[in-house]
C-alpha cells in the first residue's frame, strides 16, 4: 500500500480551494454594495400631464411625494371628505411609498383629480424619470412617468 502525505488526494487542491473561495468572497463584497445603492428619487418632478410638480423626499424606509404646484383651481373639489374639498391641492401628501421593494417602493397614492387613493408603486426608472403606478385591485392600473425638474 502506497503512502503519500496527502493521502491520496489531489496536492493541489488544498491551494486552489481557498483561492476560489477569496476569489468568490471578494467577487460577491463588491457586488453587494452595487445592490443595495438604490438611485435616489429625492427632488422636484413634473407629473406626466405637466399640471403638477411633486417633491419627493424620504420619508422613513421609503419615499414621500407632496405637491408643490398645480395649474388651474388647484382645489381639492373631489375629497372625499367634505370638508377638505376647498383647500388647496398644493402641500397635500399624494405619495406614501413607504415599503422598499426590489425595485422601488409600494404603498399608496391619493389621486386630487378623482378624490380616491390607491395601491401604488414608485420606481426610480433613469437618472431623471420615475414612473409612478396607481392600481385597483393590484391588477388594473394606470402608469405615469414623471420627469425630475431639479
Amino acid at each position: 500500500m502506497v503512502h503519500n502525505e496527502t493521502n491520496g488526494r489531489d496536492p493541489t487542491m488544498k491551494t486552489r480551494t481557498p483561492r476560489a473561495l477569496t476569489a468568490l468572497l471578494l467577487g460577491l463584497a463588491m457586488l453587494a454594495p452595487a445592490a443595495q445603492a438604490a438611485p435616489d428619487a429625492s427632488g422636484i418632478w413634473l407629473t406626466e400631464t405637466g399640471d403638477s410638480k411633486v417633491r419627493l423626499s424620504r420619508c422613513g424606509s421609503g419615499m414621500c411625494g407632496t405637491i408643490v404646484s398645480t395649474s388651474g383651481k388647484g382645489i381639492d373639489e373631489n375629497n372625499p371628505n367634505p370638508a377638505l374639498r376647498t383647500r388647496s391641492v398644493v402641500g397635500v401628501q399624494i405619495v406614501n411609498a413607504t415599503t422598499p421593494t426590489a425595485d422601488g417602493y409600494e404603498g399608496t397614492l391619493y389621486n386630487p383629480k378623482d378624490g380616491k387613493t390607491y395601491s401604488g408603486s414608485l420606481k426610480v426608472t433613469g437618472p431623471n424619470t420615475v414612473e409612478v403606478a396607481g392600481c385597483v385591485m393590484s391588477v388594473f392600473c394606470k402608469r405615469q412617468t414623471w420627469k425630475r425638474v431639479n
